[in-house]
């Protein structure tokens, strides 16, 4: 009978000599180290967190997507006008493809003479406005300046200081223009030329935008700033999408020159 009674509190005794000889687990006694996977229960110990950083190349992609703006014209009406804005910023970037095709031609052709500009006291005219142009051979090209004799020597002058290597001889009223051989060296200077040219694009790319924006300030007076920096944004990012477009030009303009 007594070791019935001893069998059934076994268990109780080393339920309580358990207790006292280890102390209870706290939140504190797991610092440091891995916590219990089972304490009669399940405990799973908490996801670490993870912060994520975003790249350079990320936040600079975000940056150029929130920084794009694309303003109602007809809203902006009063403070300027936005499509003349346009029209006078996609004129330059008109004007250099004209440069190019005029004064960057690799070889020597009848159309290329066409629009050389020549200066006379009259004011400036096309070539082709004041001599008949013709080809006597693949090597030459003749000018018949006979409707205006006078212009003669302007042309002569016009011609030479073209950018396309040409050293015209006089005859009377006829201007021989010996077509020349295609270079390394003249397809690098043409090259040279045409990065020029696109400089000057720049330039006067930039001088429209100051304009715009100078008219953009005067008209503070009745409106909000933060409608004024909008407009200013917008004038910006046009000015930057002809730039682009004049580094495109150029870029293809070289490749072709240089071959």
């Amino acid at each position: 009978m007594a070791l019935n009674h001893l069998n059934l509190l076994r268990p109780l005794l080393c339920q309580s000599l358990a207790r006292h000889a280890r102390p209870p687990l706290t939140v504190t006694s797991w610092i440091g180290v891995r916590p219990p996977t089972c304490l009669g229960t399940c405990l799973h110990p908490a996801p670490a967190c993870i912060r994520l950083y975003a790249t350079k190349k990320a936040k600079a992609k975000a940056r150029g997507q929130s920084a794009k703006v694309n303003i109602n014209s007809a809203l902006v009406e009063d403070i300027i006008s936005l499509d003349e804005v346009k029209e006078d910023m996609t004129a330059v970037l008109g004007a250099l493809k004209d440069e190019f095709t005029r004064n960057l031609s690799i070889r020597t052709s009848l159309g290329a003479l066409d629009h050389i500009v020549v200066t006379t006291q009259d004011g400036k005219f096309p070539l082709n406005q004041l001599g008949q142009i013709s080809m006597k051979s693949p090597q030459l090209i003749m000018v018949n300046m006979s409707s205006f004799p006078e212009a003669t020597a302007a042309a002569t002058r016009a011609l030479r200081e073209s950018s396309m290597n040409l050293n015209p001889e006089v005859d009377g009223t006829i201007i021989k223009v010996p077509v020349p051989k295609v270079t390394r060296e003249h397809r690098e200077n043409l090259a040279k030329l045409a990065k020029q040219f696109s400089n000057k694009a720049k330039d006067s790319l930039r001088k429209v935008r100051s304009n715009a924006v100078t008219q953009v300030k005067k008209a503070k007076e009745g409106h909000s700033e933060d409608t004024i920096r909008l407009v200013e944004k917008q004038i910006q990012q046009m000015a930057d999408n002809i730039a682009a477009d004049i580094d495109k030009q150029l870029a293809a303009k070289t490749k072709e020159l240089l071959g």
